[in-house]
């Protein structure tokens, strides 16, 4: 039986779940990886896996040892991974056209939409924005 994918969840949200700058947001972001791993209801691309090993290793700092980043990744690869092929960038340029986003910020909600799943947590992109079918969630927000 397959699990229904609930969201796809943007890099800066893992990064938060690793991450000690920011205790509050760490808490909420690690219960969510969490509940990932438990329960097998989030969504990622192999953008995110790879923004997310730069940014652990060269942006944090403290970096994460390399060894340790790795080993993230690999558990993430439980979780269903949407691959970035040609068709997901070129609609992703697509989008970024349509809204006036970045490439970057498109490909995560293609991403979410060959998921196929309607939500993604992001803390960077526009919380309550519906993008072509896709809605944001900043899961750092108060419930409103």
């Amino acid at each position: 039986m397959s699990v229904e994918i609930e969201a796809f969840i943007d890099t800066n949200v893992l990064v938060h779940a690793v991450a000690l700058q920011d205790p509050s947001k760490h808490r909420v972001a690690a219960r969510l990886m969490k509940r990932g791993f438990e329960e097998g209801c989030f969504a990622i691309s192999t953008q995110v896996l790879l923004e997310l090993i730069a940014t652990l290793t060269r942006k944090l700092s403290p970096p994460m040892d390399g060894s340790d980043a790795l080993r993230l990744i690999r558990a993430l690869r439980t979780w269903r991974v949407v691959p970035a092929d040609s068709q997901l960038v070129e609609d992703a340029i697509v989008l970024s056209r349509r809204y006036g986003l970045s490439l970057w910020d498109a490909a995560i909600l293609e991403g979410a939409r060959r998921t196929p799943c309607s939500l993604v947590l992001s803390e960077d992109l526009n919380h309550g924005q519906d993008y072509a079918g896709v809605k944001v969630r900043n899961p750092f927000r108060p419930l409103e």
